[in-house]
């Protein structure tokens, strides 16, 4: 496995430690369809979050969210899609955040972008 890959999923395993202690129930992770993959599906308070998590070792080239552009808004919102035929959730509320995790040495910042994106049919 590459430091890439293995950075991006350090990064998916705070989020969902992250997501845990605010109260999310963590329901799956790196769902995947033909239409893409879902980093993490969790439940609060009764809405099904799809988030997407986006790590980096630096902002030289922008915020990690940046890196949510249109195109993969669309296949993240497919693939919920596909979630929610295929669990029959399609009358609960659901949402997409988005999670930052940037290294700071010797740690690492965290921001939980609540309501990144909607969904657009």
């Amino acid at each position: 496995m590459t430091d890439y890959k293995r950075f991006g999923y350090k990064g998916e395993d705070l989020a969902a430690d992250f997501l845990r202690r605010k109260g999310y129930d963590i329901v799956a992770v790196n769902y995947t369809t033909s239409f893409g993959e879902i980093d993490i599906v969790a439940r609060y308070k009764g809405t099904t979050v799809f988030v997407e998590v986006k790590s980096r070792r630096s902002e030289r080239f922008g915020v990690p969210a940046e890196a949510v552009h249109y195109r993969k808004r669309r296949k993240i919102v497919k693939t919920a899609q596909c979630w929610l035929q295929q669990y029959k959730e399609n009358d609960r509320p659901c949402r997409f955040d988005v999670i930052e995790i940037l290294k700071t040495k010797p740690s690492y910042d965290i921001r939980h972008i609540t309501h990144a994106f909607i969904m657009e049919c």
